[in-house]
């Protein structure tokens, strides 16, 4: 449907047109500053590596590495980084260290500090540097190559499927809390009464009121049945940036266990008894465990993580 525009609306409309003539007068004078650019064009100066360097060292080598191989931070060189921020903008990358690195103090770096930080990633990543130095001007401009993975075929003509969480946001967003629901079940009834209306109102507290009990337990154990298989789609990557390992047979042993099992606690959500309910979070402690003993909880140091040490070789290939 077409819309008339009024005398305001028209004159708006001009304006809008007279500062986007203006705007492209600006860019025709600033270079690169409204030119699409790939990151291997040497979008970044060595002298600005070097501040980055030397921050990256005060700031972020705790977490991944001295060599940017990933410590209990994703690693942040090869083609498993590059391949996790395939198609997205410097500026992705800047935003992302500024408001939310370094750990223990987010949003404690400055704009030009962030930016000199993303300039030593590029270094180590063996993209060349340049005469200019990355300016915050021309980070929208400036991208990763795309490389994301090619989508898994959909059965009967449907959408097809392509990985865009890594394994930990799938298994926080979706298994985690839904594995708690059973957990739960050790410490309350789910045929207890019904939650109260929260007050202050919240919608997350809200919706507890709306599905709960028993019904809450049913829709876990079908969201973990229907979700686990998502473990082994191609293209998946960890935290750490290495790609999940989904052909690997214990991998996909542990995966099917899970899935198995969440079969079980569904038919045993439908009798509605809780102690068989409660009964069943140690096996379902024991199936989660065997992944994460594997593929979690490692450490170079030789230490599991809960002894201390720390988990920086996530994903690892086994027999």
């Amino acid at each position: 449907m077409r819309i008339p525009l009024g005398p305001v609306a028209v004159r708006g409309a001009l304006g809008v047109a007279v500062a986007g003539y203006a705007l492209v007068g600006v860019f025709s004078l600033t270079g690169h500053a409204g030119q699409a650019r790939s990151v291997a064009d040497g979008v970044y100066s060595a002298e600005q590596a070097q501040r980055g360097q030397q921050l990256y060292q005060a700031q972020c080598v705790a977490c991944h590495g001295d060599k940017l191989q990933g410590l209990i931070g994703p690693m942040l060189t090869g083609e498993a980084f590059v391949s996790a921020w395939g198609g997205r903008s410097a500026a992705v990358l800047v935003d992302k260290i500024q408001n939310t690195m370094p750990l223990g103090a987010p949003g404690s770096l400055m704009r030009p500090q962030a930016i000199d930080i993303a300039a030593y990633i590029l270094q180590g990543g063996s993209f060349k540097p340049g005469q200019t130095a990355l300016a915050d001007a021309a980070l929208r401009q400036v991208t990763f190559p795309a490389s994301r993975p090619a989508a898994a075929p959909a059965a009967g003509g449907g959408v097809a499927l392509a990985p865009t969480a890594n394994l930990a946001q799938l298994m926080r967003g979706v298994t985690f809390p839904n594995a708690n629901i059973f957990f739960n079940a050790q410490l309350k009834d789910p045929g207890a009464e019904k939650p109260k209306a929260p007050v202050p109102f919240d919608y997350v507290l809200w919706g507890q009121t709306v599905y709960y009990g028993w019904q809450s337990v049913d829709q876990a154990a079908l969201a973990l049945q229907e979700t686990t298989p998502l473990f082994l789609l191609p293209g998946r990557r960890c935290e750490n940036g290495r790609p999940v390992p989904v052909g690997n047979a214990t991998y996909q042993r542990t995966t099917q266990a899970l899935v198995d099992l969440s079969r079980e606690l569904y038919k045993v959500a439908q009798s509605r008894n809780h102690e068989a309910l409660a009964g069943m979070a140690e096996r379902l402690n024991e199936a989660c465990d065997a992944c994460h003993r594997i593929y979690r909880d490692v450490s170079t140091s030789g230490k599991s993580v809960s002894e201390g040490g720390v988990s920086a070789d996530r994903c690892r290939q086994v027999p």
